[in-house]
C-alpha cells in the first residue's frame, strides 16, 4: 500500500521529525489492519469515505479524544495527497470526511512564584552533577521556550554565552536563534564546569548523562515531572508546561505577539494566539479577586 514509500517521503523530502514519522506509521498500520479485518481491503483505491467514517466511530467508541482522532485523520489526508500526487490512486476518500470538533484547551502554565520555588536551591553548594544539569534543563525550558527535541539536540557549538544566543533546530529542521540573559548564562557556565569535572572528553551533545551519553525524551520528562510536582498541582507536568509558561510570561509582561511567535518557532501566528486567551483568563481571575463589584 506504499506506506514505506510515503514515510520516506515525509521524512526526507518534507523533513518531518522521526517522532512524527513513527506516529504516522502506527496510525496507517492500525487503519489498514482495521480495513483488512472488516472489509478485506488490500488496495487504497478500494477505500471509501464510509469506511473511514466507520473507523473513526470505532476510535470514538474506544475512548480516543477528538484531538487524537484528528491527528490520525491528518495522517490519512497526508497519505492520500501523496498517493494522488504519485498517480497511485484515482480518488481521495478522505476529502469529504469531516474532522471531529474539539474543545479548545488553554495551555497549562506556572505562576512566577511557583517557578521561583522550583528554581530555588537555597544557596546550596557542591551539588551533584545531575542536580546541576536538571536545574539547567528547567531554566532552559523556562527562559527560552524551546521544545523537548530542541533541548535534547543541543550541541556545545549551539550555545554562546558570550553573545547570549542559543541556536536550536526545530520542526522540519528549521533553525532559529533564541537570546538569553546573564542569569541563564551563569547557570550554563556552572553546568559546563561541573560537566568538565564529571565527564572525560567532550561529549557529542551539550546536555548529557553522567556517562557522557545524550539525554532521551523519557528521562527529560521524568526530570521535569519530578521538579514540577514538588511545588505545583497541575493537570500536566510535562516540558511543554514550561514552554507555555515562557510564552505566557512574555505576553503578560507586554511582549508583542509576533515576537513571541518567532521565539517559539511557530510557523503560524494562530498557534501563538492561544496564549492570548490564557493571559485573558488570568486577567479575569485577577479582576474577580480584586474588584469589589466583580
Amino acid at each position: 500500500m506504499w506506506v514505506d514509500e510515503f514515510l520516506q517521503y515525509i521524512r526526507y523530502e518534507k523533513n518531518y521529525s522521526a517522532h512524527t514519522v513513527l506516529a504516522y506509521r502506527r496510525d496507517l498500520i492500525g487503519f489498514f489492519d482495521y480495513l483488512q479485518y472488516l472489509f478485506q481491503i488490500n488496495h487504497p483505491d478500494n477505500v471509501t469515505t464510509d469506511m473511514i467514517r466507520s473507523w473513526m466511530i470505532t476510535l470514538m467508541e474506544d475512548g480516543l479524544t477528538p484531538r487524537t482522532i484528528n491527528r490520525k485523520l491528518s495522517c490519512l489526508k497526508s497519505y492520500w495527497r501523496y498517493l494522488i500526487r504519485k498517480d497511485l490512486v484515482s480518488a481521495n476518500p478522505v476529502k469529504r470526511v469531516p474532522s471531529p470538533k474539539t474543545n479548545k484547551v488553554l495551555p497549562v502554565f506556572l505562576k512566577e512564584e511557583e517557578m521561583t520555588d522550583i528554581l530555588n536551591l537555597k544557596g546550596r553548594k557542591d551539588l551533584p552533577f545531575e542536580t546541576v544539569r536538571d536545574r539547567l534543563i528547567i531554566e532552559l525550558f523556562y527562559q527560552t521556550g524551546m521544545r523537548l527535541s530542541e533541548l535534547i539536540g543541543l550541541k556545545d557549538e549551539d550555545v554562546d554565552t558570550g553573545t547570549g544566543l542559543l541556536k536550536v533546530t526545530g520542526k522540519r529542521d528549521k533553525q532559529r536563534l533564541i537570546p538569553f540573559g546573564s542569569s541563564l548564562g551563569n547557570v550554563i557556565s556552572n553546568y559546563l564546569c561541573e560537566r568538565q569535572v564529571a565527564i572525560t572528553g567532550k561529549p557529542d551533545r551539550f546536555l548529557v548523562r553522567p556517562d557522557g551519553s545524550p539525554l532521551y525524551p523519557q528521562l527529560v520528562y521524568r526530570i521535569v515531572r519530578n521538579k514540577l510536582t514538588q511545588v505545583a498541582t497541575l493537570s500536566k507536568n510535562s516540558p511543554h508546561v514550561l514552554r507555555h509558561t515562557f510564552a505566557t510570561t512574555l505576553l503578560n509582561e507586554g511582549a508583542e505577539l509576533n515576537a513571541v511567535k518567532e521565539l517559539l518557532g511557530h510557523s503560524s501566528l494562530s498557534a501563538t494566539e492561544v496564549y492570548t486567551h490564557t493571559t485573558f483568563e488570568e486577567l479575569k481571575k485577577v479582576y474577580k479577586q480584586a474588584h469589589p463589584r466583580a
